[in-house]
């Protein structure tokens, strides 16, 4: 995922309004300290927000399967980081991606780059799991698609209940959502209940 630069007529003017709200707020002036803040927030954003352009999706580069059949590829573990779009605070964690391959296969190195195209946006974590599945169904037409996200919401901790909480979510397509032993060997994959059948491919 490429960082996101914004034009310098479209940095000023987002700094512009963001200036202007954290005057409204008190936050502004306040110090030296936030001298510069709107510039830099408005660079992170835009750098936060690089998923919403079409244009910074990978490419899923598939290719012919050489073993039609074969059983489920994981990536686990993979780390995420986003912004609820309620609140614009972030949430993060862990993504975990499987497949079962049909005609088509991808590179391993494609399923984080997804998770973090969909994961860099204002968005709910439900969002995140649907456009990464969606997007491989599109791009591969698998057998099946299980998705799983596990995170920390600091809207959550920071506000409401102030709470810290494990927030899973979980998405089956295909032949995932139709046989419940499928499901079980990715949850226990993803669990370290059993071996990963990828460990020795890296």
């Amino acid at each position: 995922m490429k960082e996101e630069a914004l034009s310098p007529d479209a940095a000023g003017r987002a700094a512009a309004h963001l200036d202007a709200a954290l005057r409204a707020l008190g936050v502004l002036p306040q110090g030296p300290h936030l001298t510069g803040t709107p510039e830099r927030v408005a660079s992170l954003w835009a750098e936060l927000f690089s998923g919403l352009d079409p244009a910074n999706a990978p490419d899923l580069g598939a290719f012919p399967n050489p073993s039609p059949g074969a059983g489920m590829v994981l990536a686990a573990d993979l780390p995420f980081h986003s912004m609820c779009a309620h609140h614009l605070l972030p949430f993060f964690g862990r993504a975990h991606v499987a497949y079962l391959p049909g005609a088509s296969i991808i590179g391993l190195g494609v399923l984080p780059r997804l998770v973090d195209h969909h994961a860099r946006r204002p968005t709910l974590q439900e969002d995140v799991a649907a456009g990464v599945a969606d997007d491989l169904e599109r791009a591969l037409a698998p057998r099946g698609v299980a998705v799983l996200l596990v995170g920390r919401h600091l809207c959550m901790e920071m506000r409401g209940s102030r709470k810290r909480a494990r927030v899973e979510t979980a998405l089956w397509r295909g032949a995932f959502a139709a046989e419940a032993t499928l499901r079980a060997e990715f949850l226990d994959a993803v669990r370290g209940r059993v071996p990963r059948r990828a460990e020795g491919a890296r």
